[in-house]
């Protein structure tokens, strides 16, 4: 294997007396990637998780070149080779299955040297990253499930308490408890649910045994690419899994969740999935037809526009916690990566020759999350509204704006605000050329404001 495109990250020493405990509430995707990052800064991790196992529920994930500079800096490119599938290119097909355009990723990917675009079973993502925390030192406690956050009278160290009555104290707790969390209302003192979209994802994984009997169903198979139809009020997105094994495909349609349920996943009918489906590309029906069951989620979303960080500097939130975007930039996991690695950066640069207790260490630390808070709020609002506008683009109704968004999305070169949005001018340099370590260095020094508030 080739070496990886960046250097690795080495886990930093410190000494004893500046060494955080840090506690870290959740192992989603968010979480072990704030473990990872945060050992890396040379600080202890404990990371609690409320079920009894860590284990991704879902099926395929997309990582764009942002997230694979993350993931090479933190030193998971050899771990993740093995499970990767490597898309040719994207195509954005009607929804009778004529196409509008494509992207290469090579071509891509030559705009941001070093980066990749790269399909994985979220489980196998999921179980690198735990295994990559652990090797740095991760202390791991399931059944955890934390209900409430403590802040000491002093306002140097927080506690989280769990639903039976466990505590557990430390120097930051970092909140990374998703979307429908709870952690978020605790700090703001007043509810916070997450704002509905009006859509609901059905997520299938298909085995592809099947599919390559099927001469027009294997080349899905066979030339892995990643395809989008677009529909009135609806999409379908599908790529393919270890190494042509399993075959991923997400439909997002009207959310028909009744209001006042209170669950955000439900089990769902593959006939009414089928026909919700029903005049589409012939493909997608044949596809549809090999799903045995099927689950469906609500999909929301959170702007975070409310500050991050407790008054005291002992307790942040991140992750879909605080700025859960619909998945429709696959950029949702993109997003936590990147707060993992801007919170682990900005902590990396703490004082080594002060002992954590000193009002200078305090100070200091106020200021890492300043920064960190400063680094990740804008762009993360960013994404959730250009999330927005994608369900917009994307679930047109034929017509004269459907014709328009096409027509677009021809163009050489395209233009901005076009719906393919890795190769709009305005927002592919941005998204996919981001690099936390010079964000963090563009604004260490421009936090003043917002420390004197803290």
């Amino acid at each position: 294997m080739a070496p990886p495109s960046f250097p690795i990250q080495q886990k930093q020493s410190r000494p004893d007396e500046s060494r955080m405990q840090i506690l870290i509430i959740g192992a989603g995707l968010a979480g072990l990637g704030t473990s990872i990052a945060c050992l890396l800064a040379g600080h202890d991790v404990h990371l609690l998780e409320a079920t009894h196992e860590i284990r991704e529920v879902g099926a395929g994930i997309q990582v764009l070149p942002n997230s694979s500079r993350v993931l090479q800096h933190w030193g998971l490119a050899h771990a993740l080779t093995p499970h990767m599938t490597v898309p040719r290119q994207c195509n954005f097909l009607t929804w009778k299955g004529h196409r509008i355009s494509s992207l290469d990723f090579a071509d891509s990917e030559r705009q941001f040297p070093g980066t990749w675009y790269r399909d994985f079973h979220r489980a196998d993502l999921q179980r690198c990253l735990l295994d990559r925390a652990v090797e740095l030192g991760a202390e791991v406690t399931c059944a955890a499930r934390v209900v409430d956050i403590v802040v000491s009278q002093e306002g140097s160290r927080a506690t989280a308490v769990a639903s039976d009555g466990r505590r557990w104290t430390a120097d930051l707790v970092v909140s990374a408890d998703g979307v429908f969390g709870k952690l978020t209302e605790v700090m703001l003192g007043r509810p916070d649910p997450p704002i509905r979209t009006g859509d609901l994802a059905y997520r299938l994984l298909l085995s592809t045994e099947e599919m390559r009997k099927d001469p027009e169903l294997r080349p899905f198979v066979t030339d892995p690419q990643v395809n989008y139809w677009l529909g009135p009020d609806q999409h379908a997105v599908n790529y393919v899994l270890r190494n042509g094994e399993l075959f991923n495909m997400v439909l997002l349609v009207p959310d028909d969740i009744p209001e006042e349920s209170l669950a955000s996943t439900v089990e769902g009918n593959v006939e009414e999935m089928c026909a919700l489906f029903e005049g589409w590309d012939p493909r997608i029906q044949k596809l549809l037809r090999l799903c045995q069951s099927v689950h469906k989620w609500r999909l929301c979303i959170r702007f975070g526009d409310y500050d991050w960080t407790h008054p005291s500097g002992a307790w942040v939130m991140l992750g879909d916690a605080v700025h859960a975007t619909l998945p429709y930039l696959a950029s949702g996991a993109g997003m936590s990566f990147e707060d993992g690695a801007v919170l682990g950066e900005c902590l990396s640069r703490l004082p080594t020759d002060i002992s954590k207790t000193c009002p200078d260490f305090l100070s200091a630390k106020r200021h890492a999350l300043a920064v960190f808070e400063q680094c990740r709020k804008q762009r993360t609002q960013m994404v959730v509204e250009r999330g927005n506008l994608q369900q917009h683009y994307y679930h047109l109704h034929d017509g004269e704006e459907q014709q328009e968004r096409d027509r677009k999305m021809q163009m050489v070169p395209t233009p901005e605000g076009e719906a393919l949005a890795w190769r709009d001018p305005g927002l592919a340099p941005k998204l996919l050329g981001y690099d936390h370590v010079a964000d963090v260095d563009a604004n260490w020094d421009t936090v003043g404001e917002k420390l004197a508030r803290l």
